[in-house]
């Protein structure tokens, strides 16, 4: 007879977020933790937003750890610039690579074009569009795992032509889709579809091919999966959540579309206020809640909060506020209420 899907709380399944993202308790310092800490790879696409990710989750974070050997910059899911674990590079280029012949091929020709030009070289990534007159459609080569680049948000980002991966597609994306699970999860495969940048037919069949290794889950908002050997994690007692986090914009906490944010922020009227129609705001995360937004402009950061937050709540987002790892700033940061 077969069994009912495991039920889990909106309370479970956001402590076991927060938990194996080391949002509760930090990592200690050190290249093990980075890799942690991008283990669904880290947005980058709003200049040192990976820097501020990584402050979240390990400790000691300085303003060049984002450049730490461990770790590399790719055109990841949706083509977003990612910081990733420099050995799990596949993971996030080739796991992305199309299982359609057309876009295969597209993917490959590109790639073949733009290493003919670098030619070894490391160029700016407009240099070699306007060269070979190709746009921004560059970015079709990175799902082959042959280019990397480095983008410091002031200039175009500089590109170089590296060895192909020695995986298989098919294993890269069922281990993206692993990931996901792990650090997003409970989720469904249209979920993965949009997260990643895959279609949605190339996203069941990988959840097919890890059927054996998955569990069925019913969630706040629906039935989804979750990694069977996850399980007891999400099972565990609560834990006190750590008094506050501030995330940057897009941080894998709440890089969520559709009905996943839901369960992250349940007020429709604030959900707008962080997923807006253009750049996100960071998320202010005290007590194990999102309960307000930020902003920064240089050495002032601006919060908005959502609600009447406690002295202690208050002084917590202030300490988090005066630890971010700045790259250029060089006096303390100045923290505007907006309330």
């Amino acid at each position: 007879m077969p069994t009912s899907p495991l039920e889990l709380t909106r309370a479970q399944i956001l402590a076991f977020r927060r938990r194996v993202s080391a949002l509760d308790e930090r990592l200690p310092r050190g290249a093990r933790s980075l890799r942690g800490a991008a283990w669904a790879g880290l947005t980058d696409s709003v200049p040192r937003a990976a820097l501020l990710s990584i402050h979240a989750r390990v400790e000691e974070t300085r303003p060049s750890s984002w450049e730490d050997p461990s770790l590399v910059q790719v055109w990841g899911p949706r083509y977003s610039v990612y910081v990733v674990p420099a050995r799990d590079r596949a993971v996030f280029t080739l796991g992305r690579l199309p299982n359609d012949a057309r876009r295969c091929a597209r993917a490959e020709d590109m790639a073949a074009r733009v290493h003919a030009h670098l030619a070894g070289r490391r160029l700016k990534d407009n240099d070699v569009q306007r060269a070979l007159g190709i746009g921004n459609a560059i970015k079709y080569a990175a799902p082959t795992g042959t280019l990397l680049l480095r983008w410091d948000g002031a200039r175009a980002p500089d590109v170089w032509a590296v060895p192909p991966p020695e995986i298989e597609p098919h294993e890269a994306r069922r281990e993206l889709a692993r990931r996901y699970l792990h650090v997003f999860g409970p989720e469904t495969p249209a979920a993965f579809a949009a997260w990643a940048g895959v279609g949605e037919a190339e996203s069941r069949a990988t959840f097919d091919a890890l059927s054996a290794s998955l569990t069925a889950v019913r969630t706040p908002i629906g039935d989804a999966w979750i990694l069977a050997r996850d399980e007891p994690g999400f099972r565990e007692p609560l834990r006190p959540p750590a008094a506050a986090r501030l995330l940057p914009s897009g941080d894998t906490y709440f890089l969520f579309w559709g009905a996943g944010r839901e369960l992250l922020v349940p007020d429709t009227a604030r959900r707008a206020e962080l997923w807006t129609s253009r750049v996100w705001p960071g998320a202010v995360l005290a007590g194990g809640e999102i309960v307000g937004t930020w902003r920064r402009a240089q050495a002032v950061l601006s919060v908005q909060p959502w609600r009447q937050l406690t002295r202690a709540e208050r002084d917590a987002v202030e300490a988090e506020a005066q630890s971010l790892p700045l790259p250029g700033i060089a006096g303390p940061v100045a923290i505007q209420w907006n309330s």
